[in-house]
């Protein structure tokens, strides 16, 4: 929908013809790519940065997800708390809250019109068991040093001011997010990128990335630092299928609707929203009076394949549909315009990083779970910091040096991934028949993220 509504020319820039020289080599032309162009120009105009895409920019996650600008990293602040220490944890936590705002800025300052707009999120607890879960991660995140300008609980009927969904006992809202296009953002992005010097080549496949070059089907690109910002496609590049598990991750959008609709379903203020169940769903408001809508719940396919075939998995297209329809029962005439997917990248520990070797001349950001639109923001400018030696606060975050392990080899991967989505699956049942916590799911929610 981003893609095929974009208002301008998709027309692939040029692609690499046989070898070249540059300073800074960037394998990936979506948002960790762009950003880390666009400051790196910023930060030292001289630098010759070249942007590498196989297809054209934002043709990944980056301009099919969800537009949720959500200030959060998938691990949580107790998983950096771990490595370094909490009040590291809460400077990074707050570093993504500002990345949030420092989109908004740049979009503004560089006249990208992907209708941005910050109205926070909203996240419904529609069962007692998602009540229970949702009220122990508030007193939490306060425990921690979160203020209640920056999340809270929410009353049943301060939730449905909100949006009125279906079933719903209360929520948490969520101040640091916006909604965008994420198509316009990235194209919008990448156009600003050339204008200010950067090259970008596109039609361009990245075979392997080696230290001082990256070699492609269109000749070698040799730089003294190659940045890796390929998140769910590293499984594309030689010796990498293990390093991140790509999840598909699947999307319908709705024609433009009445004003009728809203004054009854809400979302007066463009807040995202979800709910608390297990296989996450996330929806949007669009500025053009559209509902954006996705999930997960898609088959890992063996081997950690990445197929355009599933992007279009009727069962699952439908069932995120029943889903829309059952939280918004008004939507349930709406024509479905649009059924779309993409493929998102999971650390083992999901646990979202930023490496640099400088003398490897290496460096990378990724592993977002999906939650990769403002993180990738800080990500751009933690990498342009390390690259070109500027001191700052954020080359000392403690997502900086991240290490994590390979996933599990085939068949232990598929079947990992394969049983874990079905007890997740089958947890989310089990809690809206019974009103009861499934203590199977959490406590595989734990391992998957621990071990």
């Amino acid at each position: 929908m981003w893609l095929d509504t974009y208002p301008s020319s998709l027309e692939s820039r040029p692609a690499l013809e046989g070898d070249i020289d540059t300073d800074v080599a960037i394998v990936g032309g979506g948002f960790t790519g762009l950003w880390t162009a666009y400051y790196l120009r910023q930060l030292d105009p001289t630098l010759r940065v070249t942007v590498i895409e196989r297809d054209i920019c934002g043709f990944g996650a980056s301009g099919r997800n969800g537009g949720w600008v959500v200030g959060e990293l998938a691990a949580g602040i107790e998983a950096y708390a771990a490595i370094a220490d909490l009040p590291a944890s809460l400077r990074l936590a707050r570093a993504v809250f500002d990345s949030v705002d420092e989109i908004g800025r740049v979009a503004a300052a560089e006249s990208i019109d992907c209708g941005y707009h910050k109205g926070g999120v909203i996240r419904f607890a529609r069962n007692r068991p998602q009540a229970e879960r949702q009220a122990a991660e508030i007193a939490h995140h306060h425990e921690l040093g979160l203020t209640t300008d920056e999340v809270r609980l929410l009353t049943a009927d301060e939730a449905r001011a909100h949006a009125s969904a279906t079933d719903v006992l209360g929520g948490i809202f969520y101040a640091p997010c916006a909604a965008v296009d994420p198509a316009r953002l990235v194209r919008g992005l990448a156009d600003v990128v050339e204008r200010r010097g950067a090259t970008i080549v596109e039609q361009t496949a990245a075979l392997a990335i080696e230290p001082g070059r990256v070699l492609t089907d269109q000749g070698t690109v040799r730089a003294e630092v190659v940045v890796r910002a390929t998140e769910a496609y590293t499984r594309d590049l030689r010796g990498r299928r293990r390093q991140l598990l790509p999840i598909y991750s699947l999307m319908i959008g709705t024609e433009p609707l009445p004003q009728s609709v809203f004054d009854e379903i809400g979302l007066a203020d463009r807040p995202t929203f979800a709910d608390d169940r297990y296989m996450v769903i996330y929806g949007q408001r669009t500025a053009d009076d559209r509902i954006a809508f996705g999930g997960r719940g898609v088959p890992y396919l063996y081997g950690s394949r990445i197929s355009p075939s599933i992007e279009r998995h009727h069962r699952s297209h439908e069932r995120i549909h029943r889903t829309l329809v059952d939280l918004f029962p008004a939507l349930s005439s709406a024509r479905i315009t649009h059924r779309w997917g993409g493929v998102l990248a999971v650390p083992r520990n999901w646990t979202p990083f930023v490496h640099f070797d400088r003398a490897a001349g290496t460096a990378g950001a990724g592993g977002y779970v999906g939650e990769g639109v403002a993180p990738s923001n800080l990500a751009g400018r933690t990498l342009a910091d390390l690259i070109t030696g500027t001191d700052s606060e954020r080359i000392d975050l403690p997502w900086v040096g991240v290490h994590h392990r390979r996933w599990e080899p085939e068949p232990l991967r598929w079947l990992g991934v394969r049983g874990s989505r079905w007890i997740l699956a089958g947890a989310d049942i089990y809690e809206y028949r019974t009103n009861r916590q499934a203590r199977a799911a959490v406590a595989l929610a734990r391992k998957i993220r621990n071990d």
